[in-house]
C-alpha cells in the first residue's frame, strides 16, 4: 500500500472488503481494471461473475484467478442479465463473509480512484451504502450524448416517484455497501433480471432500513468495447420500477 492510501484509507481498511464486478464481453477493459484495482485498493479481493462471454473475458479472469489469490472467478453458462449476475455476486460475498462490498462496472467508466472516498463516506456518515453520484455537486458524466443523459435524468426522476427514493444518483452501479444491511435483504424477492436491478437494490436497501450518502464521481463513457444497454432493456427498467413501487404502494 502506498504511503498516499496509508495515511488516507478509512476505519474501513481493516475490514473485509470485496470489489465485484459482472462482465459480458469485457476482455479488452478487465486486464487492465484488474490491474488498477489491485494498485488502489489492495486489500480488497476482487470477485469477477461472467456470463460466459464470447470474446474470452472468462479466460482472462481465471488466468488472473490462478495468479493473483485475491482474485476469484466464478462463471455462470446458463444465465445471462446484469440483474442476476449482480445478486450473485452479491450472494456469493455474503456466504464469503465479507464487511463491505464496493460494486463498479466493468468498462472503466468508474475509476477506482474513488474507492478511498467511497469508504471514508460510509465511516465518515456512519451509512449502510455510499453511492457513486454522477447527479450531486462536483459530480458529472464525460462523453455521453443528449440523449443518453436525458434518459439517464429521466429514469432518476422515475425511480424517487416510484419508489420513494430520496438519492439523487439511484440508477449507477458503483457504489459500496455494508454487508451487514445486505444480509437483511432477501435476493429471491428481486424482480430485476437486467439494468433496474440498480434502482431495485437501493430499495430494498431502504426498505431494510439503509442510511445512504453519495459521493460526486465522474463518469467516463467507455472507450472500449460497446455498451449493452438497449431500447428493450430501458424499457422493462421503466416498467420493473413501476412493479416495485406498486409493491410498495400496497403495504
Amino acid at each position: 500500500m502506498s504511503e498516499e492510501h496509508s495515511l488516507n484509507s478509512p476505519k474501513s481498511a481493516s475490514e473485509r472488503i470485496v470489489v465485484t464486478i459482472c462482465t459480458y464481453n469485457e476482455r479488452e477493459n478487465l486486464g487492465r481494471l484488474l490491474t488498477t484495482i489491485r494498485e488502489t485498493l489492495p486489500q480488497a479481493d476482487i470477485m469477477i461473475v461472467d456470463d460466459n462471454s464470447p470474446d474470452g473475458t472468462g479466460d482472462l479472469a481465471d488466468e488472473r484467478d490462478q495468479a493473483d489469490p485475491a482474485i476469484h472467478a466464478l462463471h455462470r453458462y446458463n444465465e445471462r442479465g446484469l440483474g442476476t449476475a449482480t445478486i450473485h455476486a452479491f450472494q456469493q460475498a455474503l456466504e464469503r463473509g465479507y464487511d463491505i462490498l464496493i460494486n463498479l462496472d466493468a468498462d472503466f467508466s468508474h475509476d477506482p480512484k474513488y474507492f478511498i472516498d467511497l469508504l471514508t463516506a460510509l465511516d465518515d456518515q456512519q451509512a449502510d451504502v455510499a453511492i457513486g453520484s454522477r447527479y450531486v455537486a462536483s459530480g458529472g458524466v464525460q462523453g455521453w450524448p443528449l440523449k443518453r443523459k436525458f434518459m439517464s435524468k429521466a429514469i432518476n426522476v422515475w425511480s424517487r416517484f416510484w419508489l420513494g427514493l430520496k438519492t439523487r444518483d439511484c440508477s449507477g452501479s458503483y457504489r459500496a455497501y455494508r454487508c451487514d444491511l445486505l444480509r437483511k435483504i432477501n435476493f429471491s424477492r428481486f424482480r430485476s433480471q437486467g439494468y433496474s436491478v440498480q434502482e431495485e437494490l437501493l430499495y430494498r436497501c431502504a426498505q431494510a432500513g439503509a442510511t445512504f450518502t453519495e459521493v460526486p464521481i465522474v463518469f467516463v463513457d467507455r472507450e472500449v468495447g460497446t455498451s449493452k444497454i438497449n431500447l428493450s432493456e430501458s424499457i422493462k427498467a421503466v416498467w420493473l420500477i413501476a412493479r416495485c413501487g406498486c409493491e410498495r404502494g400496497a403495504k
